[in-house]
């Protein structure tokens, strides 16, 4: 839990500087924290932070301990961590729609949670107001030929396809591309990166909201900046149920950021270390997420829970734990997974599902899906354990999400990546920021054959 005395100093740190832009604060951080990694590098670069097995090697570097991410870590039984503080933590500190933090006010808001993670501080909510204001002016500066060409594109192209072509079509506005032809200082990267950052971000609900509207209804994008960013990318996508508002504030915070080595954070980062933009780095970001192992697991989860009760109500029989673990060993013994169980890192009940889980139980406890998805959770653990191929058999954030985005009416679930789409750019592009700001270098492992492989173990 979050030391009382360091939430405590931070608040009369920041009472002290008054209302600050995040501009303002991150000018004031580059300085120290290009020191400390100096310093660090110079002290502690010779030691050994881990050995490599041939298992790692082949089975896609798992567990391997070879990135620098500031903005989030993720423990194996505690689950993520934002900049120190847990999902409950940032529930409890962070400023909500209504005013203060706390569970009695609803869920933090995207841009509180997007401040902790860019600036490491805990925002007021005057400053998340300011960044809120900021964020609508630059969803305006979005280049005029990209909803003309998201409306040319065929409806039945994947909306994941046509996001990745939108945000590619708005880098047109990047001012680091601009000021990388212009001879900018390498010094200075970071600030043409922080505007980037703060534009693709802003932009990206015009996007995402304008590929819902032509692919599934009339084509029209309503919005409404007196709201904050998760309100107003709401209205957007043409819902106005203030439960879904905060459904949708969870949603995008609980998905900005799972440390650096999931594959979309990933893909962003290494895309960027070649001096990419913003907006070419994310949008490589994009086409990882569309994978069915990483973005697409929620809609899957979905489909494999409905299918339960289509073979149920098929053969007459009740959805219940009895049927469950038959469906269950049926997937199994079919060779088949079971979506939404299991994490590459995760060996505990993933914290992102169990807040989505204390959501459902306050908003819709009787939801036939949710009470579906809760029978499943009991089951579940004992089945893959008994199975013996699971090294974690826990549920994890895609094992929830989709029923909560059903229970409102949110049924397209082809388009469920979109969202986490605009809720990951604030976690990778925080991380973004902060690779150009400490100047770290262009990303390049080195690789090596099955036949050095096979040679070296043999010589050993």
């Amino acid at each position: 839990m979050l030391s009382k005395i360091s939430f405590a100093s931070r608040t009369l740190a920041r009472n002290a500087r008054g209302v600050a832009t995040i501009q303002e604060v991150l000018k004031s951080q580059v300085p120290q924290k290009q020191a400390d990694l100096l310093a660090l590098k110079k002290e502690h670069g010779d030691k050994v932070l881990g050995e490599v097995t041939v298992d790692q090697c082949i089975g896609g570097a798992r567990g391997v301990k070879c990135m620098l991410w500031e903005t989030s870590n993720l423990d194996a039984e505690e689950g993520i961590r934002f900049r120190g503080h847990t999902i409950p933590d940032c529930q409890q500190i962070l400023p909500t729609f209504k005013g203060p933090a706390g569970p009695e006010n609803g869920e933090p808001l995207l841009e509180s949670l997007f401040w902790l993670l860019l600036t490491s501080e805990v925002p007021t909510k005057a400053e998340v107001d300011g960044l809120t204001a900021d964020l609508h002016k630059r969803a305006a500066s979005l280049p005029s030929h990209v909803v003309p060409l998201l409306n040319s594109l065929p409806k039945d192209m994947h909306p994941m396809t046509q996001f990745t072509i939108g945000l590619n079509a708005a880098q047109t506005g990047s001012a680091f591309a601009k000021a990388y032809q212009d001879g900018a200082p390498k010094t200075e990267y970071h600030e043409y990166v922080l505007e980037d950052v703060l534009n693709v971000v802003a932009q990206l609900p015009e996007i995402a909201a304008t590929i819902y509207r032509n692919v599934y209804f009339d084509g029209v994008v309503s919005k409404d900046t007196s709201l904050d960013y998760s309100g107003n990318f709401c209205r957007m996508l043409g819902y106005d149920d203030k439960g879904f508002d905060e459904l949708m504030r969870l949603y995008l915070c609980i998905h900005t950021d799972h440390e650096g080595g999931n594959a979309s954070a990933h893909a962003t980062h290494l895309v960027g270390s070649t001096l990419s933009d913003p907006y070419l780095a994310y949008a490589g970001g994009l086409n990882a997420l569309a994978g069915p192992l990483h973005g697409l697991a929620n809609q899957e989860v979905l489909g494999w829970i409905q299918g339960i009760q289509k073979q149920m109500a098929d053969e007459g029989k009740e959805v219940n734990a009895e049927t469950i673990t038959q469906f269950t060993w049926d997937t199994l013994n079919a060779k088949k997974v079971i979506p939404g169980y299991g994490h590459a890192v995760l060996r505990k009940t993933d914290p992102r599902y169990s807040c989505q889980r204390e959501f459902a139980l306050k908003h819709m406890p009787d939801d036939e899906l949710f009470k579906i998805v809760s029978t499943i959770y009991e089951v579940m653990p004992g089945i893959l354990t008994e199975h013996g191929k699971t090294k974690n058999p826990y549920p994890n954030v895609d094992s929830h999400s989709g029923v909560l985005l059903w229970h409102y009416g949110f049924t397209q679930f082809q388009y469920y990546t979109v969202l986490f789409g605009v809720s990951r750019a604030v976690g990778a592009l925080s991380q973004l920021y902060w690779d150009r700001a400490l100047g770290l270098p262009l990303e390049r492992p080195k690789s090596v054959t099955p036949e050095f492989i096979k040679k070296f173990c043999e010589s050993q």
